[in-house]
C-alpha cells in the first residue's frame, strides 16, 4: 500500500545496487547519463509460478478441465521432450519476459540445468526447481536425488541471480513417505519449497476422501511447511488452510489468468489479503495462460474481485503491484529485490508513458496496473544491467510474430530462438 510516484527524478546506480534517488541530481560523478524524460521506472515484476519450457505448446489442449488437460494431454506430449526441446522453450520463454518487465521468475520443471545455464547467459534472476513426481510407491524417488544435487550445485550461482528451491509437484502426483522424506532434506539443507496446491475442487476434495484431510493439511502434517513455502493456485483452500498458510508463513501464487482459462475457479484473494497472507503473481505455464506478459495477470488481480464480490475496493492496485514485485520477491528469498529504493538491488522496468493510454494520469500507480501493459517496456535491467531495450513502445507486444528491429536482446539470439522453437514444436506434435 505503501508505493508512491515521484515525478522529474533521479535515479543513480553504483554496481547492481541503486545508491541514489532524488528530485535533485546526485552529486557523485557516473560514468553514463541517459535522459528518462516521459519514462516511468517501476520495480521489475516478479513471476512466482511457470514452467516456461511449456512455451513450446502454447494455445495446446486449450479449453479442457485440469485433469483432463495435464494427463491426457500435456503429459503425453511433454514425454516427447528431449534435454534440447526444453532449453529451446525455455530460452523463448526468457524473451517474452524480459521484454515484457519481469527481472525475476520461479520455474518448475525437468532437465533444470538448462533453465540454469539459460538464466545465467540472458541476466535474468530465477528460481529454479526440479520437482518431485512419483507414480509408483515403491520406485525410488530420484527426482528428489536430482533435486538435492541441483541445489548443492547451483544454489547461488551468478552472483546470487540463481537460486534452486526444493519443489513437490503436487499432493496428486507423490505420495506420503516419499514428501515426508524430501521435506525432511529440504528443512535440513536450509531450502524453500515450491507446490501446487488445491488447485481444482477434484483435487482438494479427492485429497479428502483420500487422507482425511486437505492438501494443505497434507503437507503441512509431513513437515513441508516447515521450510518457507510458495504455493501456486490455492484456489480452494479452506478457512482453516489459510490459517495454517498464515501461521507457517506460506506464500500462496495467484494465477488468476490460467485459473480461468482451466475452469479451476478464483482463489479467495481478497480473504487471504485481509489475513495478511503475502500473496504472490505468476503467470503459470502457456499452455494454460498464452503468453508470459505478468501485466495481464497483475490487471486480472485487480479487476476480478471487484466484479465476483461487488466491492471495488475488493484487491487494491497497490496490492497487486506488491504481489507482483516486492512480496514476489521477498517469496524467492530476495530480501534486496523487488522495490525502487536506495540500498535495492537495480531491478527495473522502464515504461514510455507518452501514449494516449498513460492520458491523464493523477495517480500513475492507478495507470500502471490498469493502463500499463508489458508493450509499454522499452528497457528492463537486472542487477544494473540492461537484459533489453527498444527504441519505441509497441515493440514488445507480438514480439514472437513481428520483425524486432526496434528491439535488442542484448543477451539472447532472439531471431534464432524463434527458428528453433518453431522447428521444435513441428517436430513434437508431428509425434503425437
Amino acid at each position: 500500500e505503501g508505493y508512491r510516484y515521484l515525478a522529474d527524478a533521479y535515479l543513480s546506480i553504483d554496481g547492481s545496487v541503486i545508491d541514489y534517488i532524488g528530485t535533485e541530481p546526485p552529486k557523485a560523478a557516473y560514468d553514463r547519463e541517459k535522459d528518462m524524460t516521459g519514462k516511468m521506472l517501476a520495480p521489475g515484476l516478479i513471476n512466482c509460478h511457470g514452467h516456461t519450457a511449456m512455451t513450446l505448446l502454447r494455445g495446446v489442449g486449450s479449453d479442457l478441465p485440469l485433469q483432463e488437460w495435464l494427463f491426457e494431454k500435456m503429459m503425453p506430449i511433454e514425454d516427447q521432450f528431449t534435454k534440447e526441446d526444453i532449453r529451446i522453450g525455455n530460452r523463448l520463454a526468457l524473451l517474452e519476459m524480459i521484454s515484457t518487465g519481469t527481472t525475476s521468475y520461479s520455474d518448475m520443471y525437468f532437465h533444470t540445468d538448462t533453465a540454469v545455464e539459460n538464466a545465467v547467459e540472458a541476466g535474468i534472476k530465477a528460481n529454479l526447481c526440479r520437482p518431485s513426481q512419483c507414480f509408483d510407491k515403491n520406485e525410488p524417488n530420484t527426482r528428489a536425488k536430482e533435486s538435492i544435487d541441483l541445489f548443492k550445485r547451483c544454489n547461488g550461482m551468478a552472483e546470487g541471480r540463481i537460486l534452486i528451491d526444493f519443489a513437490i509437484h503436487a499432493e496428486y502426483t507423490n505420495f506420503p513417505h516419499i514428501v515426508e522424506a524430501y521435506s525432511a532434506d529440504c528443512k535440513a539443507l536450509g531450502g524453500r519449497m515450491h507446490i501446487h496446491l488445491s488447485e481444482t475442487k477434484k483435487e482438494h476434495e479427492e485429497c479428502i476422501a483420500k487422507y482425511g484431510k486437505t492438501p494443505a493439511q497434507w503437507f503441512n502434517d509431513l513437515g513441508t511447511f516447515d521450510s518457507p513455502t510458495f504455493a501456486a493456485h490455492c484456489v480452494w483452500v479452506t478457512e482453516e488452510d489459510m490459517a495454517l498458510m498464515l501461521e507457517k508463513g506460506v506464500s500462496p501464487v495467484h494465477n488468476p489468468t490460467s485459473n480461468m482459462k482451466l475452469g479451476s475457479g478464483f482463489a479467495p484473494i481478497p480473504e487471504m489479503l485481509r489475513r495478511g497472507i503475502p500473496v504472490c503473481l505468476g503467470s503459470d505455464g502457456m499452455a494454460s495462460n498464452n503468453n508470459h506478459n505478468l501485466f495481464h495477470d497483475m490487471y486480472l488481480q485487480a479487476l476480478i474481485y471487484k466484479g465476483a464480490t461487488l466491492d471495488p475496493t475488493a484487491v487494491t492496485p497497490q496490492q497487486a503491484l506488491a504481489a507482483a514485485t516486492r512480496t514476489g520477491a521477498l517469496s524467492q528469498g530476495r530480501e534486496d529485490c523487488g522495490v525502487v529504493a536506495e540500498g535495492a538491488r537495480a531491478d527495473l522496468c522502464v515504461l514510455d508513458i507518452t501514449g494516449p493510454s498513460w492520458c491523464p494520469a493523477p495517480d500513475p500507480v492507478y495507470n500502471l496496473v490498469y493502463a500499463g501493459d508489458g508493450a509499454d517496456v522499452v528497457l528492463t535491467m537486472c542487477d544494473g544491467e540492461v537484459i533489453y531495450r527498444a527504441t519505441s513502445a509497441g515493440t514488445a507486444r507480438g514480439c514472437i510474430q513481428h520483425a524486432v528491429t526496434n528491439a535488442e536482446w542484448p543477451t539472447i539470439d532472439v531471431e534464432r530462438a524463434k527458428a528453433e522453437c518453431a522447428a521444435r514444436t513441428a517436430r513434437i506434435i508431428s509425434e503425437l
